[in-house]
């Protein structure tokens, strides 16, 4: 597939410019103009890297990408970005990446993957989260025992509010500074990545409960859904490259 029409067509499903991301979503470095195979990752790295050369990929989809506003600027290739770089021109290596419209997307994004994964029905959509109503009231270690088995991770609890869980609101990565929204917004516990530290104190003082399930376990589902949607639409080989991460 001609990489200009795929770069089109994953701007336009994912709807980058509704987003005031952190990063440049779309191809942020560009490689060989037909795409036969495209590997898929949840973050950048070198491991990653070769692991999609061995695949035989002419192109590389991640979540988290390669440049971020948080780079210095004026910018510079040095160091372990000189090394991933060098690596992807190398092998002409087109490299794709999506943030927040991979979180948000209502049909492939990482927290409506989550959802389903729960069995937790949506509520209502949120910039790039989700409210979830349990049909059936649960026990919170009930719930953790799910989000253990069906997301593959180990997730930490901090108990600070009901013992029952009946509405989560699901945002996945480090998504802990919208505790108080989360209260706002009524629910009673709240699934995300990680946690910040100070953030406990305000869960505590909320009364409200928070699951880290970890950053790279509640992202790797919306890359592996858009990965599978690509694969059916174009018929283009994919290939999830798993570089385990327990934070």
């Amino acid at each position: 597939m001609n990489r200009g029409e795929l770069l089109n067509y994953l701007n336009q499903f994912l709807a980058i410019d509704d987003y005031d991301d952190s990063c440049p979503n779309g191809l942020q470095v560009e490689g060989a103009a037909e795409i036969h195979k495209i590997a898929c990752g949840v973050s950048a790295s070198e491991r990653l890297f070769q692991a999609a050369i061995t695949a035989g990929a002419d192109a590389i989809l991640l979540h988290h990408g390669i440049f971020w506003q948080r780079d210095p600027h004026p910018y510079r290739i040095t160091g372990i970005c000189k090394k991933r770089l060098a690596l992807l021109l190398k092998h002409d290596l087109n490299l794709f990446a999506y943030h927040l419209p991979l979180d948000g997307h209502q049909e492939i994004g990482n927290n409506i993957q989550i959802l389903k994964r729960l069995q937790i029905p949506p509520l209502e959509a949120m910039e790039v989260g989700f409210i979830g109503y349990l049909r059936r009231p649960l026990d919170i270690h009930e719930l953790i025992e799910r989000i253990n088995e069906q997301l593959a991770t180990n997730a930490e609890l901090f108990d600070f509010g009901p013992k029952t869980v009946e509405k989560v609101l699901i945002i996945s990565g480090s998504s802990s500074a919208a505790c108080e929204r989360a209260k706002e917004l009524g629910v009673d516990t709240f699934i995300g990545g990680d946690i910040r530290e100070d953030q406990v104190r305000v869960c505590e003082e909320l009364s409200l409960n928070f699951i880290a399930a970890g950053h790279y376990n509640t992202e790797k589902y919306g890359v592996q859904a858009l990965a599978e949607h690509i694969q059916q639409k174009f018929s283009l080989a994919t290939e999830f490259i798993d570089i385990p991460n327990p934070v």
